[in-house]
């Protein structure tokens, strides 16, 4: 588990962005939520930290990205704030993965490169 832990990657504020609009395609969810959906769907490589999220989560909403409300957690007695995607952020995810896909495909071609034959 240290091997794990060394390696964890830190994000980028747009990544991070990214990938909470893209949590949030599956339907709404509470911070802690988005958190742990990063954490398990990365294999614990990617862990975001409430400082990191909670910030990145604001800056979404007021950018109308998303929107939230107090409701209460279906299973416990308690009120969390749900973050639901807007069209603008079904529209904003769409526009960064289209650049993430560039960018990942720009760094491929400088780490591996295809031999001319």
């Amino acid at each position: 588990m240290a091997q794990r832990t060394r390696d964890r990657v830190d994000l980028l504020q747009g990544t991070l962005d990214m990938l909470i609009l893209r949590t949030l395609l599956f339907g709404p969810a509470h911070g802690h939520q988005i958190g742990k959906h990063i954490q398990r769907t990365t294999d614990d490589l990617l862990q975001v930290q409430h400082g990191s999220l909670y910030p990145a989560l604001h800056r979404l909403e007021e950018k109308g990205l998303v929107v939230s409300k107090w409701e209460t957690a279906p299973d416990r007695n308690r009120e969390f704030k749900y973050y639901r995607l807007t069209p603008s952020g079904r529209k904003q995810l769409r526009t960064e993965e289209s650049k993430w896909k560039r960018l990942t495909g720009a760094v491929a071609r400088i780490m591996w490169p295809v031999e001319e034959t």
